[in-house]
């Protein structure tokens, strides 16, 4: 594949051309490819090799009262159930007053690791003791974000190994994701570190491991909100916190439960110009931090009420990166009324045990196929060529047949098209 060679520098069409030319793409997918491309310009900003761009539904989960403000939430997602189920949870919850939130720190933290350490014990003493300059060292390396109050906060050193040292750096990085922020910061903390102490540096670099960035959700359901036909309010919610309490006590049941709320957390940090492959990777170590994997939210029968809790590291970002360069992401903090970082992060958490209340009540009731798998319908009537005008008869008639299938779905499509011939 000789036309790869420095596909990086070639223009965006001659890269387009390299694909047909090596014969993995005919003329006609090319078109395809290139007709997809809604803002070339800004790929050819944002990511190396760019080709085209790919493109995921965004829809409004509704309902939503955080802290007593009515907000309508833009979710990018690809899975048909995620926002029925998002307003859906939220429904219930504002009934019943809407979401409570609380935040009581936003810090980032960072590590420089420093290894070949002879005196650990020694070491650590050492550079507790210079707190204050290597603050210093850090503030001085990113001013402009002390003059807008941020900065440096506090470090702390932890002895890894005999041979290994991490000393943390915990940074207020104001509206921003911060990572290039903190990362310029810690290289500085590493020169000084390694020029004073004579210290080998490893690495120095942040961690996603956001544990001075928690936020909080609260809420509080009567019971008798939880009923459906078939069972009364009480036992729904005496079902609920059952399920609330099996995934706290199994791994397998915790991932899926966990997932079920990044689900709608995921959306929303996609739709706000966030980095949600970092929240991922800290929330899940946050589930795991007693050292069992464990679900996330709480959720328990008190007196005539469903309490529910989740608590998450969420260093969200409201200025910098793709934010800032990404058209749908302005306008999405438009549909929000959104003012800050923190106020993403409530919603976000918000949105996550909203997710997860829809969830396990649909699991502990009705089971969670019969809301989910009639909106898989529709992806399915999509992908065997039904038109808009024929979906809804072709899902009716795939539920009637309870056939769930491809081959099925052609089979029905067709005799629908023969009876309307």
């Amino acid at each position: 594949m000789s036309g790869f060679k420095k596909y990086y520098q070639k223009p965006w069409a001659d890269r387009l051309h390299v694909l047909q030319n090596e014969q993995l793409l005919t003329a006609d997918q090319l078109a395809s490819l290139k007709a997809a491309a809604v803002n070339p310009e800004l790929g050819e900003t944002m990511i190396e090799n760019f080709i085209t761009s790919y493109s995921l539904p965004e829809g409004l989960a509704l309902n939503y009262m955080i802290d007593g403000k009515d907000y309508v939430v833009p979710m990018v997602t690809e899975e048909p159930s995620v926002i029925a189920a998002s307003s859906n949870g939220a429904k219930l919850v504002k009934q019943a007053g809407g979401f409570k939130t609380n935040l009581t720190e936003r810090l980032m933290i960072g590590q420089v690791v420093l290894e070949n350490v002879v005196a650990p014990t020694e070491l650590a003493t050492k550079l507790k003791k210079a707190e204050e300059q290597l603050l210093q060292v850090a503030n001085a390396a990113h001013p402009s974000i002390v003059k807008r109050g941020g900065g440096a906060r506090f470090i702390r050193v932890r002895i890894l190994a005999a041979d290994l040292i991490s000393l943390d750096l915990a940074v207020d990085v104001k509206q921003a994701m911060g990572a290039n922020m903190l990362n310029t910061m810690l290289e500085a903390v590493a020169d000084y570190v390694r020029t004073n102490y004579q210290q080998e540096i490893l690495m120095s670099i942040l961690s996603n491991y956001a544990t001075s960035c928690l936020v909080t959700a609260h809420c509080q359901i009567p019971l008798a909100l939880l009923a459906t036909k078939q069972l009364a309010g009480k036992e729904v919610g005496q079902k609920i916190a059952q399920a609330s309490r099996l995934a706290q006590l199994d791994v397998y049941r915790a991932t899926t439960h966990n997932k079920g709320i990044m689900n709608g957390i995921d959306a929303v940090l996609i739709a706000s110009g966030n980095d949600w492959r970092a929240v991922e990777a800290g929330v899940h170590a946050y589930a795991a931090r007693d050292g069992q994997y464990r679900g996330l939210s709480e959720w328990q029968v008190v007196g005539d009420n469903l309490e529910g809790k989740l608590t998450l590291p969420l260093p969200v970002g409201f200025v910098g990166g793709s934010i800032g360069i990404v058209p749908l992401v302005k306008l999405n903090h438009q549909l929000l009324q959104l003012e800050s970082a923190e106020e993403l992060e409530k919603i976000c958490v918000s949105v996550g045990l909203a997710q997860n209340l829809a969830a396990l009540r649909a699991l502990v009731t009705e089971g969670i196929q019969k809301g989910h798998m009639h909106l898989q319908l529709k992806s399915l009537a999509v992908s065997v060529g039904a038109k808009q005008t024929e979906l809804a008869p072709l899902i009716s008639a795939l539920e009637s047949a309870g056939v769930r299938d491809s081959n099925s779905a052609k089979q029905l499509l067709a005799e629908l098209r023969r009876k309307e011939d």
